[in-house]
């Protein structure tokens, strides 16, 4: 992998102390709301990631934050989650009194109203419902593979995105698909090609709603079928560093046991879609634990020991730096069903933006989340909310 084109930052006065600071960005489609919220509180707080990752919606909100200066992230941000969450004559959710929207069943029910608008007519910006529809187009062609067209997707990131600062090296940037024909996972990352929104539109190209995107001659699906999470790429790939990652999942592991057929399908996506992200730290905390053994038994070795090609290849494996991860998940309210991440209202919209601001404040408040780790494994992690 070509690592010239990575930015090691400096630990600057007032930053915290880690020498990258990496921005983890979970897909999971309306709920995606929500990372633009945790975003906004970084910022204020003067935090400001060297790299972000994104799989799916989590790969628009990267694109919006990498292809954009830093002081007109948040607007740019807003723009983008103001415009696909539009109301339309026919939207009428978005227009509902909110003075009659009181309880879970009142909300509910205006909730899967706008789910039910987003699937008949699409949302602005964002997708259209293909006319005519995939059984009626000639089978072999890309508009016999899907239910919606996405091109209204790929005009939104070339106006919105500037995809020269986003390749400029300032900021590294990653994003996850499929190959279909192979089904192995790929990213797409500035270190190692030049970022098009093909590569955006690969990453959040869920079948069989949209359709498969060619890059170089070969499909990609969105790449939370196979894992709805870049924090293993970000963990493990690139120069090692000290880093502090933030999680931001879309999609809680955590759930009540369902009681209808709607909460089974509701609590199937969650499964299906935080993509075992606690499965992933515990496994990289082992990682960690046997990384700083080694280290430490190296350094403990007397120098006539040293030098064989054993301990040349233990010394590859072994290092002392460290890593804090902080979660931050989108924990879904009693009114959200099996729709919550299709379902573009504007009022869910900016909740959800809300409820991320508000869970990264908090967290940043917590005392000594920003802190090295000082454990002898070299890595913390921290969820206010538990895991």
């Amino acid at each position: 992998m070509e690592q010239s084109r990575t930015k090691k930052s400096a630990v600057k006065p007032g930053r915290p102390p880690f020498d990258c600071i990496a921005l983890v960005l979970q897909g999971g489609g309306a709920l995606g709301a929500y990372q633009p919220g945790v975003y906004q509180a970084l910022a204020e707080a003067d935090i400001h990631p060297d790299w972000v990752a994104g799989i799916s919606i989590g790969a628009i909100n990267a694109a919006l934050i990498a292809g954009t200066a830093p002081e007109g992230r948040v607007d740019k941000l807003k723009e983008f989650w103001s415009a696909v969450t539009a109301p339309l004559p026919w939207q009428w959710a978005d227009h509902f009194p909110a003075s009659l929207i009181r309880g879970d069943a009142a909300r509910n029910f205006v909730n899967q109203a706008s789910a039910i608008d987003a699937l008949t007519m699409g949302v602005p910006g964002f997708f259209t419902p293909r006319l005519p529809p995939p059984w009626l187009s000639p089978a072999g062609s890309i508009e016999a593979t899907s239910y919606y067209d996405t091109s209204q997707l790929k005009a939104t990131l070339e106006r919105l995105v500037d995809f020269d600062r986003l390749n400029s090296g300032e900021m590294r940037f990653s994003v996850g698909a499929v190959n279909v024909t192979t089904g192995n996972f790929t990213y797409f990352d500035t270190t190692e090609r030049t970022i098009r929104a093909e590569h955006i539109l690969a990453s959040c190209a869920l079948p069989p709603g949209f359709p498969a995107v060619e890059i170089d001659g070969e499909f990609f699906w969105d790449g939370g079928l196979v894992s709805n999470t870049p924090l293993q790429w970000v963990l493990q790939h690139g120069p090692r560093q000290d880093t502090l990652a933030f999680q931001v999942d879309l999609w809680s592991a955590r759930g009540d046991f369902p009681g209808s057929l709607a909460n089974v399908s509701t609590r199937q996506k969650e499964i299906m879609y935080s993509s075992r992200t606690r499965e992933n730290v515990d496994q990289f905390i082992e990682t960690q634990c046997i990384r700083h053994a080694v280290a430490k038994l190296l350094s403990d070795l007397p120098p006539d020991l040293a030098k064989n090609d054993d301990i040349e290849f233990l010394k590859t494996y072994g290092d002392s730096k460290v890593y804090s991860i902080i979660h931050l998940i989108c924990r879904p309210q009693r009114y959200e069903g099996e729709s919550k991440d299709y379902e573009f209202s504007r009022l869910s919209m900016e909740e959800h933006w809300k409820a991320g601001y508000n869970d990264a404040v908090r967290t940043l408040r917590t005392p000594g989340v920003l802190a090295r780790p000082t454990n002898i494994e070299g890595i913390t992690t921290f969820d206010i909310g538990g895991r």
